[in-house]
């Protein structure tokens, strides 16, 4: 079996975050605050979100929020591909 790279997973399930978080302000910013609730309440199968969603949020904190969704997403890229490859060896 052939190993994974781990940066290679790492950077794919980091770009994948940040361009859902992305998608997430897109959708936000164009269909409103009640466009939002709607669409995330049948996205997370009827669980209310009208009492947490956030409609002012500043641009740097959007921006902070890409930035941390990219680094979490790398370092569980990291270790999948990490334990993956670990469990191959043997």
């Amino acid at each position: 079996m052939k190993t994974i790279s781990i940066k290679k997973l790492g950077m794919a399930t980091g770009l994948t975050g940040a361009l859902l978080y992305l998608g997430c302000m897109v959708v936000m910013f164009t269909v409103g605050r009640e466009g939002s609730v709607k669409f995330f309440n049948s996205l997370l199968h009827g669980l209310d979100v009208s009492t947490i969603i956030r409609m002012d949020m500043p641009l740097w904190e959007a921006c902070l929020g890409i930035i941390q969704t990219f680094i979490l997403g790398w370092l569980i890229g990291a270790c999948i591909a990490s334990l993956y490859n670990w469990q191959i060896k043997k």
